[in-house]
């Protein structure tokens, strides 16, 4: 079965949180830990790529975190899964020659498969994420106004 690897559920988990909590003040990287249960040695490899990547913004000083780099609705699920994906990539030994078969079968069908799978995910936007985690009702640490008397 196709699975989805922990530094990228993470990677997606954090992106979100900072969308959803990042308004008007950055989110701290202890607070998406804390939220989430995501470990501080993950998260902080991860959110560096994602500064590098241009997803996310790290903002310096005592109130200082992350921001989104750019709105909700232009930061798609595959840019998240690619920066993710090429540091996994960077992480593995090199595979070994694959057989005749391997090159000529097994590799055109993975390949097709990803890249159906990436096209997927290039249709979902972390905004599409946010709606589903409000109609959810999780992953807003801010508690809602409440007004009644």
């Amino acid at each position: 079965m196709l699975r989805l690897s922990k530094k990228t559920w993470l990677a997606l988990e954090a992106v979100v949180d900072v969308a959803i909590n990042a308004r008007p003040d950055p989110v701290q990287s202890k607070e998406i830990t804390k939220r989430q249960g995501i470990p501080q040695r993950y998260l902080e490899q991860v959110m560096q790529q994602l500064v590098h990547a241009g997803i996310l913004k790290g903002v310096r000083g005592p109130r200082g975190g992350y921001t989104l780099a750019r709105e909700r609705r232009r930061i798609l699920v595959g840019d998240v899964v690619r920066v993710v994906g090429a540091m996994e990539a960077s992480d593995e030994p090199t595979a070994a020659t694959p057989s005749e078969l391997g090159e000529r079968v097994i590799a055109p069908l993975w390949q097709d498969v990803q890249v159906e799978l990436m096209e997927k995910l290039d249709g979902i936007t972390i905004e599409d994420l946010c709606r589903k985690a409000e109609e959810a009702g999780v992953g807003n640490s801010k508690p809602v106004a409440d007004f009644t008397i």
